[in-house]
């Protein structure tokens, strides 16, 4: 039963994680960034689209982080350049995405709710014999999926790059002094654009992992949430890329004891479900409380 909530949790965890490191970028040059949620969706459908025409894995990848994308540049496009509101901007392209998403799958695959063909290829697993024997460590981290250990080295990269890089300096000072930036003779739209690009990226990769990694198939709305999830994931840990991954396990925990709850004793799938969003509460309740103890 520990096995199997271990691995349930890597797996719950890792679209979150993907796209909260991404959301990590835009929230240290304060854009606020509700758009994941679409971006994980669209890159769900980018990865089963391209993936069953080409019937490659890899190219399924590059097709939900462009479907992704395409998001992340509309998002640049009219909340960077246009200055248009990011609230509403990112709302406009979550309903975008649940719209497009959905009427595709119908008009291309001539299906209502899921998509699931026997030609969709998987995102491979990753072995490692080595670890096999060991007691628990073994069966959890050997035949892990690819995007799972991707998402652990985004997480090294995410922090290096925010916090030691020279990019990383100027993402931090477009979101905390952007006029020092300009003064500096960087450019406050430009930094910001690569980090909403950064993030597209990231979201792509989670939705290919929900839809050819976690699944073999797209379901209408399949990012059922995850994106807020991330926002608040982001938000609760203020960038920081070791509490993102500490809090993606919180929830992937949370969701994988949901499931365990629902094959081990029957529980009906909807209070299951309910389990990652209660902890959400439960996080933003103690989140709000150390708030309130920081106030003068």
């Amino acid at each position: 039963m520990i096995t199997g909530l271990l691995n349930s949790m890597l797996a719950s965890a890792t679209p979150i994680l993907l796209a909260s490191l991404g959301g990590a970028f835009t929230y240290h040059c304060d854009v606020f960034n509700i758009a994941m949620e679409g971006m994980l969706l669209a890159g769900a459908f980018g990865a089963v689209a391209v993936g069953f025409a080409t019937g490659s894995w890899l190219a399924a990848i590059g097709g939900g982080i462009l479907a992704a994308a395409i998001l992340g540049f509309l998002f640049v496009v009219f909340a960077v350049w246009l200055d248009a509101d990011e609230f509403v901007t990112g709302i406009a392209l979550n309903l975008l995405a649940l719209g497009t998403t959905t009427y595709l799958l119908r008009q291309w695959y001539g299906v209502k709710g899921a998509f699931d063909d026997p030609s969709l290829p998987a995102i491979p697993d990753v072995d490692l014999p080595w670890l096999e024997p060991i007691p628990v460590i073994g069966p959890v981290l050997s035949g892990r999926n690819l995007l799972v250990w991707v998402g652990l080295f985004a997480a090294v990269a995410t922090w290096w790059v925010v916090q030691r890089s020279r990019y990383g300096l100027r993402l931090r000072a477009a979101g905390f002094n952007p006029p020092a930036l300009e003064a500096s003779g960087g450019s406050v739209a430009r930094v910001r654009a690569i980090a909403l690009v950064a993030c597209s990226v990231t979201c792509g990769m989670g939705g290919a992992f929900l839809s050819l990694g976690y699944l073999t198939l797209f379901n209408e709305n399949m990012s059922a949430g995850r994106g807020w999830i991330a926002l608040a994931a982001v938000i609760l840990v203020r960038g920081s890329a070791p509490g993102i991954v500490a809090i993606s396990l919180l929830f992937g925990f949370a969701d994988g004891l949901g499931l365990q709850l629902q094959t081990r004793y029957g529980l009906a799938p909807q209070f299951t479900a309910m389990a990652p969003y209660l902890a959400t509460l439960f996080v933003l309740f103690f989140y709000a409380r150390r708030k309130l103890g920081e106030s003068p």
